[in-house]
């Protein structure tokens, strides 16, 4: 499938230094940075630096590195965040929205994690 990657979405400026961020961390391939309308006391999100739309294009067409390294990014942010639940934290939940019935905002794939209270039922119902 063909991804068109808008280079003009907000996380693509937010990589080029025109709009600011609370950085959390940067590392060679990804970039985590707290949200800027929180939906929990701890609301991060973690993009890669590539030009990726949502999570199955970049399992496609990542590099090795790409991967490992947005991989092991997630999980330093939540050790940092202190809710891995194997290191004692009460845990976490990670959202990655793609495409028009996943209601993705923003067309650069990025994670959600939302930790710090319970954050509900994984999907609200609706008939």
């Amino acid at each position: 499938m063909d991804y068109q990657y808008d280079d003009q979405n907000i996380f693509a400026k937010i990589l080029r230094g025109e709009i600011p961020c609370a950085k959390v961390l940067e590392t060679e391939h990804s970039l985590a940075f707290n949200d800027i309308a929180p939906k929990a006391p701890q609301h991060v999100l973690v993009i890669p630096k590539g030009r990726y739309v949502c999570y199955d294009h970049f399992a496609r067409a990542a590099s090795d590195a790409e991967i490992v390294d947005y991989t092991r990014a997630i999980g330093t942010i939540c050790a940092e965040l202190g809710v891995s639940p194997g290191e004692g934290g009460n845990g976490y939940r990670m959202i990655a929205n793609a495409g028009n019935d996943g209601v993705q905002e923003v067309p650069h794939l990025h994670v959600h994690i939302l930790a710090g209270r319970n954050i509900g039922p994984m999907v609200l119902m609706r008939s």
